[in-house]
C-alpha cells in the first residue's frame, strides 16, 4: 500500500512537467520557427508478488517523461516589409555562429537583419553562414562557409561603356544621299553619359556610309567631335556582306570635358550570336529596334534583399540587381537529437548526425522562400486538449495520494485501537 505514495508522487512529477511543456509551447505559438515538444511517457521497472512469478505485477510509477520535438513543417507566411527574411520549405536548417563562442548553432527562424557592418545576423545576433560572392559575382559553393556580409549604404562605381550593338534597319528602298540616324547613350569612366550619333548615308545601291560623332559640348577639344567612318555593304537578300564589311568596328574616345580617362576604346559589334548581321537592308523604313551597350553611372544601393533559393541580391538605383551571396543550409539525419539553447536555435548533441551544409535545393535539403518567414508549428487545439488530460491526470494522482493517506491513518487507528 505505501507504494502507493510513490507511485503517485512519480505521476505528479511526470504530469507537472508535462504541463511545464505544455505551457512553454503555447508560449511559443508566436515564436518564428518554433517547433512543438511533445512528451514521452514510460512506466518504472514493476514487482512480482505472490508465488507464481509474474503473478501479480506491480509498478512503480512513471519515470520522468522525454521530450520529443516536432519538426513539422510549419506555415510559411510573406513578409513584404522584411526584404531579407528567408523561410526553409522542407528540411534543413541555416546556419549560425555565435559572436560570442563562435561556436555553430542551427535554427529555423529566418527572421534576418544586418549590423553597421553589414554583417547579416538574425534577429538575436547571431552570424548568419553562407557564401559571399567574388568581385565578378561569382560564388563558390565548394568553399567553407562563412559570415555573409552584404553591401550597407555603399555606392556602385560607374562603368565605362567597352561595347555597343544596335539593331535596325535601313530602307532599300532609298535613293542615294538619303541619311538616317541613331543615336546610343554611352558612359564614360566617371559615369558621365554621352550620346554617341552615327548617320548612315545611302551612297549606292546596296552601299551605305557611316559616321560617327559625340556631342562637341562634351569634348575638350570640339574639333574631335567625329570618332569614326565606314561603310556597311550589304548582300542581295539584305543582309549584311561581311566580306566586306570591317566587323567588329573600333572607336578611340577623346577627352572629355568632364575629366574622364581620355582614349577609352569602344568596340562596335555588327554580328549577332548567331552569325547574323544586326544591321539589315530590306524594303521598310529606316528605323531602329534596339541597341545594348555594357557601360553604366554610378549608382546608390537602394535595399538589399534575400531571393528564393537563398541568394542575396543588392539592388541599385539604376536598376542593376548584382548577387552578394547566398545562405547555406544544413541538414540533419536525426534533427530530434539536437539541444534547444533558446534564441530559436539549436545545437548539436553527442547522437547528433554529422550535418550536411550545402545549396538549398539540393542534397534533400529544402527550399529558402525570400520575405517569408515560417511560423511556430504549435497547434493550439492540441496543446489545450494535452493540457486538459495532464490536469486530469494530475488530480486522478492526487486523489491516489490522499486516499492512500485516508488508509493509512485507518491502519494507525487499527493499531491505536
Amino acid at each position: 500500500m505505501f507504494t502507493s505514495f510513490s507511485t503517485a508522487l512519480s505521476a505528479l512529477n511526470a504530469t507537472s512537467t508535462a504541463i511545464d511543456v505544455v505551457g512553454n509551447n503555447l508560449a511559443n505559438m508566436n515564436s518564428t520557427g518554433f517547433k512543438t515538444a511533445n512528451m514521452s511517457f514510460s512506466d518504472l521497472v514493476t514487482q512480482s508478488l505472490g508465488a507464481g512469478l509474474g503473478s501479480t505485477q506491480v509498478g512503480f510509477g512513471t519515470a520522468t517523461p522525454l521530450t520529443l520535438t516536432n519538426f513539422s513543417q510549419g506555415a510559411i507566411q510573406t513578409t513584404p516589409d522584411g526584404l531579407l527574411n528567408g523561410a526553409i520549405s522542407g528540411e534543413g536548417f541555416f546556419l549560425v555562429q555565435d559572436p560570442t563562442s563562435g561556436n555553430t548553432q542551427y535554427t529555423r527562424a529566418g527572421d534576418f537583419q544586418t549590423d553597421a557592418r553589414g554583417n547579416l545576423m538574425t534577429a538575436n545576433g547571431y552570424f548568419v553562414q553562407g557564401w559571399n560572392a567574388d568581385a565578378t559575382g561569382a560564388i563558390d559553393t565548394n568553399a567553407p562557409v562563412a559570415n555573409l556580409i552584404v553591401p550597407v549604404g555603399t555606392l556602385q562605381p560607374p562603368v565605362a561603356t567597352t561595347t555597343i550593338s544596335a539593331g535596325m534597319n535601313l530602307d532599300s528602298s532609298a535613293t542615294p544621299g538619303t541619311n538616317f540616324s541613331d543615336t546610343i547613350t554611352i558612359y564614360d569612366s566617371l559615369g558621365t553619359s554621352h550620346q554617341l550619333t552615327f548617320t548612315f548615308t545611302e551612297t549606292s545601291p546596296n552601299n551605305w556610309s557611316y559616321v560617327a560623332n559625340l556631342a562637341a559640348a562634351d569634348l575638350s577639344d570640339p574639333t574631335t567631335a567625329q570618332v569614326g567612318t565606314g561603310t556597311l555593304v550589304f548582300q542581295t537578300d539584305g543582309t549584311l556582306d561581311f566580306t566586306q564589311t570591317a566587323n567588329p568596328v573600333q572607336f578611340t574616345l577623346p577627352q572629355f570635358s568632364d575629366g574622364a580617362t581620355a582614349g577609352g576604346t569602344i568596340t562596335w559589334n555588327l554580328q549577332n550570336a548567331n552569325g547574323s548581321g544586326t544591321i539589315t537592308q530590306f524594303d521598310q523604313a529606316s528605323a531602329s529596334s534596339s541597341s545594348t551597350q555594357d557601360g553604366q553611372p554610378a549608382s546608390q544601393l537602394v535595399n538589399v534583399g534575400l531571393g528564393d533559393g537563398g541568394v542575396i541580391l543588392a539592388q541599385y538605383s539604376d536598376g542593376q540587381q548584382v548577387t552578394v551571396g547566398r545562405i547555406a543550409l544544413a541538414s540533419i539525419a536525426n534533427p530530434d537529437s539536437m539541444v534547444a539553447v533558446g534564441n530559436n536555435n539549436y545545437m548539436l548533441s553527442s547522437r547528433s548526425a554529422s550535418p550536411n551544409i550545402g545549396v538549398p535545393g539540393t542534397g534533400g535539403r529544402g527550399t529558402i522562400q525570400g520575405a517569408s518567414l515560417e511560423a511556430s508549428n504549435v497547434d493550439i487545439a492540441t496543446q489545450f486538449t494535452n493540457l486538459i488530460v495532464y490536469q486530469r491526470g494530475y488530480e486522478a494522482n492526487g486523489k491516489v495520494v490522499t486516499t492512500a493517506n485516508q488508509l493509512s491513518q485507518d491502519t494507525i487507528n487499527l493499531i491505536a485501537g
